[in-house]
């Protein structure tokens, strides 16, 4: 191991006040010099409270120092944006069409178990004006912090980071009364002037319908796939098969559908009761050409966890080949991709 490699080893050991995710995580370590027992080391400021820096400096500084071969450390902040910083290998945006479906307990426990299986993630609500990602994480009365230069997401219990409108608003219910042009200018602030550092899959929580929020996803930011989301309603079908259609217009690709609240198991058979209708599972798959990711039942305890904030506690086989298929989705689309070009 180079001397600059034990340097970029060591900061990792120093958290980023306010999201608790390291230098390195963040990617806000612009450049390591070491020469003759003396290193250089050079720090984007972005998002970092003005009052942190000397804090941020001398913590660097003194966690480097302790390494046997420097003698010496001097610690530069330079100014940077974090569009600039973001290196994020997957945006992946949850749709429905439909409102009501699940779209946001898909987004959120496909991040939980992505975060599960060691990834590094971070949930982007885009539902404006309908965010319920914040609630489902435990995430009341927590608020971003950040400067000038960008803003740092609030870090859940498992390590996801997260940003949605509801972390900035005084009470959690409070209305957002805004025009579409607004709710897109947000969704780019959080695409732009978040700094998410590090990631490998950004989730992105989209707003139901196929009018301007999904419009400004798909047109602006680089998504590597849609995971399509209906109930087996045939009125819910009905207006999900738009929005596979605006999908396919739009060229981006659909890495596969999930059913959500398919069925509920009685506990005292085990038998599974269709409750919202016969399962349109497979319909949806060939309308989408894509495969049926997974079929979610109505399931109290999952419920239950939403609503207490608790949703990083819930586990199930089904959620696992949830996304274990959602993976295989989308290596076999980033494949068929590269052999394209």
């Amino acid at each position: 191991m180079s001397i600059e490699e034990k340097v970029q080893f060591a900061l990792e050991s120093v958290l980023v006040p306010g999201v608790m995710r390291s230098l390195v995580q963040v990617n806000l370590v612009r450049g390591i010099e070491v020469k003759d027992g003396k290193a250089k080391i050079t720090l984007a400021s972005a998002a970092i409270p003005s009052t942190y820096h000397s804090w941020l400096k001398d913590k660097v500084a003194g966690v480097v120092h302790e390494l046997p071969e420097i003698k010496e450390v001097a610690v530069e902040l330079v100014e940077a944006k974090p569009k600039e910083l973001n290196q994020i290998e997957h945006v992946i945006a949850v749709m429905s069409g439909k409102g009501g479906v699940g779209k946001s307990l898909v987004a959120a426990l496909l991040g939980v178990e992505l975060a599960r299986q060691g990834n590094e993630v971070g949930i982007l609500d885009a539902d404006i004006t309908g965010p319920s990602v914040p609630k489902m994480f435990g995430l009341g009365g927590v608020r971003p912090s950040g400067s000038e230069s960008g803003i740092l997401p609030v870090l859940s219990r498992s390590g996801i980071e997260v940003m949605s409108i509801n972390l900035m608003l005084p009470q959690e219910d409070d209305a957002v009364i805004w025009r579409g042009p607004l709710i897109s200018k947000a969704i780019m602030q959080f695409w732009e002037e978040v700094l998410w550092g590090k990631l490998d899959y950004l989730i992105v929580d989209l707003p139901p319908g196929t009018a301007d929020a999904p419009l400004t996803v798909m047109q602006t930011l680089p998504v590597s796939g849609v995971v399509m989301v209906f109930s087996p309603q045939e009125l819910a079908a009905m207006v999900v098969r738009k929005a596979i259609k605006m999908t396919q217009k739009m060229n981006v690709p659909i890495l596969g559908v999930v059913e959500n609240m398919s069925y509920l198991v009685l506990p005292d058979s085990g038998r599974r009761l269709e409750i919202f209708g016969k399962s349109k599972g497979e319909e949806m798959a060939r309308a989408s050409g894509t495969p049926l990711l997974a079929q979610i039942p109505v399931d109290p305890q999952l419920a239950q966890l939403c609503d207490e904030g608790n949703i990083e506690r819930y586990s199930s086989d089904i959620l696992k080949t949830f996304v274990n298929n959602f993976l295989q989705a989308l290596s076999l689309k980033t494949k068929s991709g590269k052999n394209s070009q």
